[in-house]
C-alpha cells in the first residue's frame, strides 16, 4: 500500500465566537470545520476534500462547556468525547450517551474527538475510503465525483453508510441538536439533522455549524453496544442505542436507534406497540424484528449486508434484555460487547 498524501496547503481561519465561525462559512460554503479533525485530516490526506480553508472552531470558549439543570444537560459541541466518558453526571443521567462515547474509536482518539465532529462524521464505504490511487484504479464514485455509486449501479443515491457512535445514543435519548447559522440559532430533534442521502447526509443549511447538544433526563435506562471488527478502535458494523422506561414491570417509553447500517442513524419505528408489556421473551423477539425489517446495510464493508442486519438485530435484543433486568446497571458489560 502506498503512503497517504501529505496535508495540502490549506488557509487556517480561527474564529473566537460562533458569530464569526458562521461569517466565514457563509462566506464561502466549501470552507471546511476544523474541530478534533480525527475524521477530517485522514480525509485530507486521501484526497477526498480539496477545502480552500479550514475554520478552526477551538478557540470558541461557549462550545466547549458542560452544563446541567434538573431537567436536562447542555453539552457544547467542542467537548471532547473523553470528557463525555469520564464525567460522572453524564454516566448517570445519560448511560446510552457515555457508552457511545467510551465505544469511540481508541484513547488517543477520544482525548481529541468532539461530540459535535462525531455527529458530523463524514459517511463510509469501501469504494471510498481509501488511497487516491485506489480510487483512480477503480473508478470515481458518486461521493467522489463519479457517476455510479460501485454499491448499487442502477440507482441514483450514494449508499455510503453513517457509522458514528454518538448520534444513535442522542437520538435514543431524545436529545435536540442546536444550529447556529446566519438566521440565528434554531434547534432540531437529532434524527432530523441527517437524511438518506450519502453524499450530502447532513441537514444544514448553507452556513451552519452545530453549536451544541441538549440532552433530556427523562428516560430512565439507557444504553449502548456495537460490534467491530477490531474491537479495539473499530467503525461499527452495526451500533445499537436503546432509551426506555419501566413502571412497574412494563415498558412505558422505548426509543431504539441504529447506526453503521444505512446513510443515517435511524430510529426504529413501531416501538410503541411493545409499551404496556413486560421485557420478555416475545417483547424481546419483536424488537428484534423491528430493527430487522428497517435497517437497510448495503455493500459498503468488507462484511456482508445480511450479516450486518443480523448483527443489529440481535445487539437490540441483547441490549434490551439487558436494561429490562432487574440488575441492568450491572448486567450489560462492556460497551463494545459482541452480539
Amino acid at each position: 500500500m502506498t503512503a497517504p498524501l501529505p496535508l495540502p496547503r490549506l488557509r487556517l481561519i480561527r474564529p473566537t465566537t460562533v458569530e464569526a465561525a458562521v461569517a466565514a462559512r457563509v462566506e464561502c460554503p466549501q470552507h471546511e470545520v476544523l474541530a478534533g479533525g480525527t475524521d477530517l485530516l485522514v480525509n485530507l490526506r486521501r484526497g477526498l476534500l480539496a477545502p480552500p480553508a479550514l475554520i478552526d472552531i477551538t478557540g470558541i470558549a461557549e462550545l466547549d462547556e458542560v452544563r446541567t439543570t434538573a431537567d436536562r444537560t447542555r453539552i457544547g459541541a467542542l467537548v471532547r468525547l473523553d470528557r463525555l466518558a469520564e464525567d460522572p453526571a453524564i454516566a448517570s443521567r445519560h448511560a446510552a450517551l457515555r457508552e457511545a462515547a467510551v465505544a469511540v474509536a481508541a484513547p488517543g482518539h477520544r482525548r481529541l474527538a468532539t461530540v459535535g465532529g462525531n455527529l458530523c462524521l463524514q459517511t463510509r464505504c469501501i469504494y471510498v475510503n481509501q488511497s487516491a490511487w485506489w480510487r483512480a484504479a477503480h473508478g470515481a464514485c458518486l461521493k467522489s465525483g463519479g457517476e455510479v455509486c460501485h454499491v448499487a449501479p442502477e440507482g441514483a443515491r450514494c449508499h455510503a453508510a453513517f457509522s458514528g457512535d454518538v448520534a444513535p445514543a442522542l437520538i435514543a435519548l431524545d436529545a435536540e441538536i442546536e444550529i447556529a447559522g446566519p438566521a440565528g440559532r434554531r434547534r432540531v430533534a437529532c434524527a432530523d439533522l441527517y437524511h438518506e442521502e450519502g453524499r450530502a447526509h447532513l441537514r444544514l443549511d448553507s452556513g451552519e455549524i452545530v453549536t451544541a447538544i441538549e440532552v433530556p433526563t427523562s428516560i430512565a435506562h439507557s444504553g449502548y453496544l456495537k460490534e467491530r471488527i477490531r474491537r479495539s478502535f473499530d467503525f461499527p458494523l452495526a451500533g445499537v442505542a436503546i432509551a426506555c422506561r419501566t413502571e412497574g414491570a412494563e415498558l412505558s417509553a422505548l426509543r431504539i436507534a441504529v447506526t453503521g447500517t444505512n446513510s443515517r442513524p435511524l430510529l426504529i419505528e413501531g416501538t410503541d406497540a411493545l409499551l404496556g408489556r413486560r421485557i420478555d421473551e416475545s417483547v424481546l423477539a419483536a424488537a428484534e424484528k423491528l430493527v430487522a425489517r428497517q435497517v437497510r446495510p448495503m455493500r459498503t464493508t468488507l462484511f456482508p449486508a445480511n450479516h450486518r442486519r443480523s448483527v443489529a438485530a440481535a445487539l437490540a435484543r441483547r441490549l434490551l434484555g439487558a436494561l429490562g433486568a432487574p440488575d441492568a446497571a450491572a448486567g450489560r458489560g462492556h460497551a463494545g460487547g459482541t452480539a
